[in-house]
């Protein structure tokens, strides 16, 4: 950084330490524009991330986040590359918003678009996506969560998991594969098998861990290994199907829709998610052509952006409770 950029943010800094928070704002971004008019991007970011900074520590989340989007957009006209460098800057600047301010959630949707048009994964970076699932996780913002920790990193399965038996904790105790589900499902649909092996993993430990008394049984054979719990029969379902998806075929995947229609139609939610699984996995034509990844959040994941804290899922009152489940 230049002797004389680092002078202007001196002065921007000087305004916000003096209360003038949207003076401050407008001057910045009257500065950066010129910048970005000359094309001196290294300039113009160089101002709009340190003073967006200040804004977020001193409370001003509209400014900040205001000059956070601006800068976002100077990525996009210079064509940065989501470098380390470039991605720190943007999450540095989202771990300093307040849980609630507005401009965070459209900050977050640009990052990703800006990452996903000049990176190398069409669906954003995901680093940005662990970070922003994790915040979301962390404020029990389930929905928002599940969306980002999908496309997230080999991190991600661990609070994905937590997120959601935390969340089943708040249920009826047979509900647990409903929620196991909500990870599987969606890592299975972006072709990313072990991530969804390992969330199920990670679920069913939490599970055990926290129900002594539940009934578990061990299986082992030559290829392959796996939990059965006879009281619930829907996580056993999950775990053969991931089974099946690695070592089976489309005979084995339609009898186990099969032996597991009953409680699959219980489950209510999985029809889409498993038509898609058996189109790309099996080669078993569906129905209708779609995206699987949006037709089965559109199914799944019901309840939409503005949905802060879920509440537990009810799958009808008068079921069992789940034998050795507290």
């Amino acid at each position: 950084m230049s002797a004389k950029i680092e002078k202007v943010i001196v002065r921007l800094q000087e305004r916000i330490a003096e209360g003038q928070f949207y003076e401050a704002q407008q001057q910045t971004r009257v500065v950066a524009a010129r910048y970005v008019k000359q094309e001196n991007w290294e300039a113009a970011v160089d101002i709009l991330f340190n003073v967006a900074q200040s804004l977020l520590k001193a409370g001003q989340g509209g400014s900040g986040g205001d000059l956070g989007i601006f800068l976002i957009d100077v990525y996009k006209q210079a064509a940065l590359k989501p470098d380390s460098s470039n991605k720190g800057r943007l999450l540095t600047l989202l771990r300093q918003f307040d849980s609630e301010e507005p401009t965070r959630k459209k900050f977050i949707s640009e990052m990703i678009i800006w990452s996903a048009k000049y990176g190398e994964y069409p669906a954003g970076e995901p680093d940005l996506h662990h970070v922003a699932g994790s915040l979301y996780a962390e404020e029990h913002d389930a929905y928002e969560a599940e969306r980002h920790l999908t496309l997230g990193t080999k991190d991600s399965p661990e609070i994905f998991a937590r997120l959601e038996y935390e969340w089943y904790t708040q249920d009826d105790s047979h509900t647990a594969a409903l929620y196991a589900a909500r990870a599987v499902f969606p890592y299975l649909l972006t072709g990313n098998v072990r991530d969804a092996s390992r969330s199920l993993r990670l679920f069913t430990s939490r599970l055990t861990e926290a129900n002594k008394n539940l009934t578990v049984q061990d299986v082992s054979s030559g290829s392959s290994d796996i939990r059965i719990y006879p009281s619930l029969p829907l996580l056993n379902f999950l775990g053969l199907l991931l089974l099946a998806v690695q070592k089976g075929g489309a005979d084995l995947f339609q009898r186990l829709k099969t032996k597991y229609a009953a409680q699959i139609r219980e489950a209510g939610t999985w029809d889409e998610a498993l038509t898609s699984v058996g189109e790309m996995y099996f080669g078993i034509q569906r129905p209708r052509q779609g995206n699987p990844l949006f037709d089965m959040m559109g199914s799944m994941f019901g309840g939409g952006a503005g949905a802060a804290k879920p509440q537990p899922k009810r799958v009808g009152g008068s079921a069992p409770v789940a034998e050795g489940l507290d």
